[in-house]
């Protein structure tokens, strides 16, 4: 008589599930992005110099230069400056990642990273932390020289961590709008962005006030979205923030930064090295 022998269960597989990166690790992604544009911006010279060494000369030319003028002589008129330097400043830093990720696009670099598993925006985001800190440190430098130079703020602790909030705020959302336009920028192009950032904000009330400006500058003036945002600073500096002003500037900014991200979003997903 034959005995059959019942066949063993299959074992249970001991390998352990491997789980996407998409799904578990995006944080890391993200400063690791973060850590390799930190790096790159440190080996720039020129990065180096738009960062630090160009805001404090753009605030020793007003203040020092052109600040008796435009004063008539009385040191107030640094009061009055510092907000309008700091967020021209804050926007030219940020502008810096256009031509970044211009260079990436160009080099093939983003196409790797779009082979590799991890999470995919983090290629974009990094750009964006990165120049989170590298611009608050720009401010905190131009602060101290303004401080120096006789700027006299009334703030708080509150108004300085309201300061804090807004500005990065501002960073990002400058930064996603000059990393969108990085996109479908060329590496040529791509530092012309500068000139937004340069240019739009004189016509604000960031150096002057705007009833000083001709009569048909006024509705351009009052009514573009550095205006608000630079009074935004300008109050929480001084103690004196008028909710309205605070409410417009961050629907301006906020509209700015979902614009961004859908769009970069889409771009990213798109573009390929030209």
């Amino acid at each position: 008589m034959t005995t059959t022998t019942p066949a063993a269960p299959p074992a249970a597989s001991t390998a352990p599930t491997r789980r996407s990166p998409h799904r578990h690790a995006p944080l890391r992604d993200v400063a690791t992005m973060s850590r390799r544009e930190a790096r790159r911006s440190i080996r720039s010279v020129d990065g180096i110099i738009t960062a630090f060494a160009l805001p404090v000369l753009i605030m020793v030319v007003f203040v020092v230069i052109f600040g008796g003028a435009i004063s008539g002589g009385s040191g107030s008129y640094i009061d009055y400056v510092v907000p309008g330097v700091l967020i021209m400043c804050l926007g030219m830093n940020s502008a810096t990642a256009a031509a970044a990720v211009a260079q990436d696009m160009t080099s093939g670099t983003i196409d790797r990273f779009k082979t590799l598993p991890i999470f995919s925006p983090s290629v974009l985001w990094g750009h964006v932390v990165a120049s989170v800190v590298r611009n608050l440190a720009s401010a905190v430098l131009v602060v101290l020289v303004a401080l120096a130079l006789g700027f006299r703020p009334d703030a708080g602790p509150a108004g300085w961590l309201g300061l804090v909030a807004f500005a990065t705020f501002a960073i990002v959302t400058f930064t996603w709008i000059s990393a969108v336009l990085g996109l479908v920028m060329s590496v040529d192009s791509a530092p012309s962005l500068n000139m937004l950032f340069l240019f739009v904000p004189y016509l604000s009330s960031g150096f002057v006030p705007v009833e000083t400006m001709p009569d048909w500058l006024h509705g351009f003036a009052e009514n573009q979205p550095f205006t608000p945002i630079i009074e935004t600073v300008r109050g929480l500096l001084m103690g004196n923030l008028e909710t309205s002003t605070l409410l417009v500037a961050c629907a301006w900014l906020a509209g700015f930064l979902a614009l961004s991200l859908v769009a970069g979003s889409l771009l990213y997903r798109r573009r390929t090295a030209r």
